[in-house]
């Protein structure tokens, strides 16, 4: 680093440190919140609750109560007494970032869990970000590789997309994000785990990502016993990097598993501020919040944001309403078939399910009628599926259902891949023309 740049490091912890600072005392505590009188400040405010021996809680401001306000301590509120001191940090909060965060794996907080140093903030970015607006925006048009054939032919990803990845639990998700994570043809990779279960972190970065995917990726992680004001904030860290990184001119992947996770941190902290529980107890900002997170990744004048969300169907219910209000907000998803996964077909993508709304923009007229025309024959399969397997079916009364039927060893054959594989988008295209051909 430039002694400049030193400097400017030194400068900026220094503007965040004030000389005073306002002061409350603490009331009421409970597992999760604390109430005090005082200090003044605003929702969404640092804050810290100071106990008599000096040890400090980090927390935010999550709501007031009346004239009290109600903070929320990001680890627990173990130790907290009545009569302890809330102090307002008057600052939003943020995440150091710099090109040291490339290879780096880090809580929400940004330390490091792998044992290895910190790296040097070069600046500080607000994890709450804001949106570009919507005539800021550049039009997506190039078509972004992920190495996963299916996707590639079927389903193309333009650069600055937003997909969501809808599926249960152990239907193979975190497979298909380690395959798109060392595929992807992007400069950088950032992954936010959100509320994991804290083996599956090891096992993620180890196999799913792998020493290849871990080089040029920033994993950001929040197990599933941490405080909700951490889950949170470790897809907003994951963002606030995928911002910073795209502000420098780079095209970035982002992927954050999961979304419904993040969603179920918020409802916590919404009922924590007295919110009231709308649809299946979900809490309304918990819906502003995540259209505000997707909002954020996009195609921009100075590089770009590619971001997958993963989505929990629970029971694969796809009327869940969070798995319906992020499909409204998303440019496309990609659904997992429980079916699928149980015969060996991985990854487990139901092609008719799922859908590019970007693909038009980003396809050639050429490709889009191959692809159309898979998704055609695999209809007709699925339509005569069962009189098919029953043998109720007799060859020669319908000649596209024929086809079909000849035709799906190939199809399924194309529209599978080994996890360890990486296919390039010429090649998927190819092999697409040519078994439609």
């Amino acid at each position: 680093m430039q002694g400049g740049d030193l400097l400017q490091a030194y400068q900026v912890q220094l503007a965040r440190r004030a000389s005073w600072r306002w002061t409350g005392e603490v009331r009421e505590a409970g597992q999760q919140t604390v109430i005090a009188d005082g200090p003044l400040c605003s929702v969404g405010e640092c804050c810290e609750v100071i106990e008599r021996n000096g040890r400090r809680h980090p927390g935010e401001v999550i709501g007031f109560r009346g004239r009290r306000v109600l903070a929320m301590p990001l680890r627990n509120t173990e130790g907290i007494q009545y009569g302890d001191r809330l102090q307002a940090l008057g600052m939003r909060p943020s995440l150091p970032v710099g090109a040291g965060m490339v290879g780096s794996l880090v809580d929400a907080m940004a330390m490091p869990l792998d044992g290895r140093r910190a790296p040097h903030p070069e600046q500080w970015w607000p994890l709450d970000g804001v949106a570009v607006g919507p005539l800021e925006r550049v039009p997506i048009s190039a078509p972004l590789e992920t190495g996963v054939r299916v996707l590639d032919g079927m389903l193309t990803v333009g650069r600055g997309q937003r997909v969501g990845i809808f599926g249960g639990s152990g239907v193979g998700k975190s497979t298909l994000i380690g395959m798109m994570t060392r595929g992807t043809a992007a400069d950088v990779t950032v992954i936010g785990l959100v509320g994991e279960r804290g083996r599956e972190v090891r096992e993620f970065v180890e196999e799913s990502l792998g020493e290849e995917g871990r080089r040029r990726a920033s994993v950001f992680v929040a197990t599933a016993e941490e405080s909700p004001l951490l889950r949170m904030r470790a897809a907003q860290a994951a963002m606030a990097a995928a911002e910073y990184f795209a502000s420098q001119g780079k095209h970035v992947l982002l992927v954050l598993d999961s979304l419904t996770r993040y969603a179920m941190a918020a409802r916590e902290v919404g009922l924590a501020a007295g919110e009231p529980p709308t649809s299946k107890g979900y809490t309304p900002s918990v819906f502003t919040r995540m259209a505000r997170l997707v909002e954020r990744a996009g195609n921009f004048s100075r590089g770009s944001i590619t971001a997958f969300f993963t989505v929990l169907m629970e029971g694969d219910d796809q009327q869940d309403p969070i798995v319906d209000a992020v499909r409204s907000y998303l440019d496309g998803h990609v659904v997992l078939s429980r079916t699928l996964a149980s015969s060996g077909h991985y990854p487990p993508i139901d092609v008719l399910d799922s859908l590019s709304r970007l693909m038009p923009a980003v396809t050639s007229e050429q490709h889009r009628k191959h692809a159309a025309i898979v998704r055609s024959l695999l209809a007709t399969y699925r339509r005569s599926e069962d009189l098919i397997r029953i043998g109720a079916y007799k060859t020669g009364t319908d000649r596209e259902l024929d086809r079909a039927v000849v035709l799906l060893p190939q199809i399924e054959a194309y529209l599978q891949q080994r996890s360890d594989e990486r296919i390039s988008l010429e090649s998927s295209i190819v092999q697409l023309e040519e078994l439609t051909s």
